[in-house]
């Protein structure tokens, strides 16, 4: 079983501070207005932080759609190659939740890659769970040559959603306590052949195996 990628609500964490932020900023524009300097800083300072807090907790929950809780190893989806003809097979991608897709890829070998969102210590303490999305599925040519001069075939496996926390990482820094998401991780294995195989994914990366009976 997937364990949640949180342990507590972070959509209602984030809505109380931001509350709090608001109430505590707007009492201290009636401090303000009462001539009282030292209520007015304390509150606005406190009241800026918990809605900073507040944002970057909704971003973190927002950014986090699609990608799945990971604590050991386990299946992110099922695939089975069938050839078409010379370089070029179907890939029928069969997901935990039951979703099912079918790509016709160009090339030697089914290649797969995944974004792997491994917390900091800072952030497991908060309840964080190390993440994971599968990204991408193409055909790979096994020759140079061929990759540089063939067509390629590229679909997106992860969900669409406003914010992807592995994207918002590369662009802000302030996002570094929390987050290292400078980790993929992707595999490839032959498809000259019908097959079936088994993506697994663990908190050290990605790993296409043979289906085996009982996976």
């Amino acid at each position: 079983m997937t364990a949640s990628l949180f342990d507590f609500s972070w959509p209602l964490v984030a809505a109380v501070l931001g509350l709090l932020g608001l109430v505590l900023v707007i009492a201290s524009l009636v401090a303000l207005f009462r001539v009282r300097p030292v209520s007015f800083v304390l509150q606005l300072v406190t009241g800026t932080l918990l809605a900073t807090l507040a944002a970057l907790l909704g971003t973190v929950g927002i950014g986090t759609a699609g990608y799945r809780a990971l604590t050991h190893e386990e299946t992110a989806a099922h695939v089975t190659v069938r050839p078409l003809g010379e370089k070029r097979f179907q890939a029928v991608v069969r997901f935990p939740d039951g979703r099912t897709l079918t790509y016709q890829l160009a090339g030697d070998e089914i290649y797969i890659d995944a974004h792997i969102l491994k917390w900091t210590p800072m952030a497991s303490l908060m309840g964080l769970h190390t993440a994971y999305e599968l990204d991408r599925i193409a055909g790979r040519y096994r020759s140079l040559t061929e990759e540089n001069t063939l067509p390629r075939t590229v679909h997106a496996l992860g969900a669409k959603k406003p914010l992807d926390l592995f994207d918002l990482r590369r662009r802000f820094v302030a996002l570094a306590p929390l987050v290292d998401a400078e980790y993929g991780s992707a595999s490839f294995v032959p498809a000259d052949r019908e097959a079936e195989f088994d993506v697994q994914v663990s908190t050290t990366g990605l790993l296409v195996r043979k289906h085996t009976a009982g996976n």
